[in-house]
């Protein structure tokens, strides 16, 4: 069960009957937009036995054992998938550009929560992780107790509901294109409603078959979105991705 926001749900069938007039046209809309938000979560891990493993890791006391679940969680999801054969230094070239933030918010988080061993952030840092997915929330919420921090995971449509937190960085990844589709013209005022310092938009470089090159169409769109904008703008290339690190204060 996905148990999606009720706000997503409101906001799908809200904006598909105003723009269409025929009712039949608007509600076969509603279920294609649905079925391209759902497929993200086709093919996730079983969350009971997830909860079993990760319980199983942490009382073991073994940090190997813990990272070794995390990694199973990381290579869960095709975004975070594609990240581990760099995942060692990754988040440390993100840290070179913003420094070592204090608070973050992880945007459309997916797995990504479960790369904080390797993110070598404080033990105060305030990280915020934002899904669509019920259950993928909880067992991040169950992660976070776990590592001894506050359950900050939390089921929200981070489009109807942008989150109000000021924080030192957000991470945006692999979802830009995402929102645009469901909603063109959403991302900027998306990123202009942030309270972050750092904003972090990551694009995929090819299609998930890797049948087509993106990079072209991806630095398209994000110079549409920032156009006018007086934020500073580094670029990190990775092999499967970019990373438009925005300075927005």
């Amino acid at each position: 069960m996905l148990d999606l926001p009720e706000a997503l749900l409101r906001d799908l069938i809200v904006e598909e009957f105003a723009r269409q007039s025929n009712p039949d046209k608007a509600l076969q809309s509603v279920r294609e937009k649905l079925h391209n938000i759902v497929a993200l979560y086709l093919g996730d891990p079983d969350y009971f036995a997830s909860q079993t493993a990760m319980q199983a890791a942490f009382a073991s006391g073994d940090p190997q054992s813990i990272r070794d679940f995390c990694l199973s969680m990381l290579a869960s999801h095709a975004s975070t998938r594609e990240r581990i054969a760099w995942l060692d230094n990754f988040y440390t070239r993100l840290w070179e550009i913003t420094g070592l933030p204090q608070s973050v918010l992880d945007l459309a988080c997916g797995m990504q929560p479960f790369a904080l061993p390797w993110m070598n952030l404080p033990p105060s840092i305030r990280y915020y992780a934002y899904d669509l997915h019920r259950p993928r929330v909880e067992l991040i919420n169950l992660f976070f107790e776990l590592s001894g921090r506050p359950r900050l995971a939390f089921h929200q449509d981070i489009l109807v509901e942008p989150p109000t937190i000021p924080a030192d960085v957000a991470f945006f990844f692999k979802e830009a294109h995402r929102f645009e589709q469901r909603r063109r013209g959403a991302c900027r005022p998306f990123f202009e409603a942030l309270q972050v310092r750092w904003l972090l938009v990551s694009l995929p470089i090819s299609s998930l078959k890797g049948t087509r090159n993106l990079e072209q169409r991806q630095r398209r769109l994000m110079d549409n979105l920032l156009s006018g904008q007086p934020w500073a703008v580094e670029e990190i290339r990775f092999e499967t991705e970019l990373i438009f690190c925005i300075r927005k204060s």
